[in-house]
């Protein structure tokens, strides 16, 4: 086994009942791409290729890390799924999502990107988002000291994320040549609030759900389907339940079939029915839903 070693460019991380495809392709990031039996991105300024093992999740980077924490954090790999699969309920759809999607974990993001990316998502499928989002930080990002090990990698992937504070200096003009669309002066005004100070993002992480929620709706762009996105994949708030078309779908095909049911009645239901980590309840669902043949929905 690859131990971690000082300035190692490498590393094994111990984890077991871990689904990295799912995990990096059930719509949490839009940073990842496949390449040749692993995975490919970039986390803050590090551009890291992942391979499932049987072991574990090896981890590779084009130059020698010094820590690997923040890897760790990023994948989750120390939280104890069994123990939060555990507090699901214990109901036909939930079983069957659990089954299909055994080992998808929720990733702990960086704020700022986490945040953004889902402020270009509206409206937009995965693969749309993903567009946006490379053409972002091919333009904008900086451009990474290492050069890949590989040189089949994707142009956006040899960029960072760019900061709050690049993106605050742009024109509405500049971020819509990366074919946002409406969302250009959501997140340039998102930006510059954050860039400002006005609203100040690692505070969040210290409020209580419902006013960390508050304080991001308070956002052009950003309402309670984006805030609570963020919240649960960058600060780590399980009991923040997104509500999208495919888990709204999940709910009505899994839950109600047959049966006319509010809008309100099912956010009601949600915030109720799914336990205190409804949030990766949610996360099983919405990958399920939106992987399964639809023959099987009822």
């Amino acid at each position: 086994m690859r131990a971690e070693t000082k300035c190692a460019s490498e590393i094994l991380l111990p984890v077991t009942d871990y689904d990295l495809a799912a995990t990096l392709d059930s719509g949490q990031v839009f940073r990842w791409r496949p390449d040749g039996g692993g995975w490919v991105g970039v986390i803050g300024r590090n551009r890291v290729r992942l391979t499932q093992e049987r072991e574990g999740i090896l981890a590779q980077s084009d130059v020698p890390v010094e820590q690997w924490d923040w890897l760790r954090t990023f994948l989750q790999t120390d939280v104890e799924l069994e123990r939060i699969l555990g507090t699901f309920p214990g109901d036909d759809p939930m079983n069957r999502a659990v089954a299909a999607c055994r080992g998808l974990r929720v990733l702990r993001q960086e704020p700022w990107e986490c945040l953004a990316s889902f402020i270009l998502s509206a409206t937009k499928q995965i693969v749309q988002i993903r567009q946006i989002v490379s053409r972002l930080c091919e333009g904008f990002g900086d451009r990474l000291a290492a050069e890949p090990q590989k040189s089949s990698i994707a142009n956006d992937l040899l960029y960072s994320f760019p900061a709050a504070e690049r993106i605050a200096g742009l024109t509405e003009a500049d971020l819509r040549n990366c074919r946002m669309g409406f969302r250009a002066p959501n997140l340039l005004a998102a930006a510059r609030q954050i860039a400002a100070g006005t609203l100040e993002l690692e505070r969040l992480r210290g409020l209580p759900y419902g006013e960390a929620q508050a304080e991001l709706m308070t956002l052009r762009g950003v309402g309670a389907k984006i805030a609570d996105c963020v919240l649960l994949f960058a600060y780590g708030f399980d009991s923040a339940f997104p509500v999208d078309v495919w888990v709204e779908r999940a709910l009505r095909t899994l839950y109600f079939p047959r049966r006319r049911v509010s809008e309100k009645h099912l956010r009601r239901f949600a915030a109720t029915h799914f336990g205190p980590h409804a949030g990766y309840a949610q996360q099983y669902l919405f990958h399920f839903v939106r992987t399964k043949p639809r023959k099987d929905e009822n």
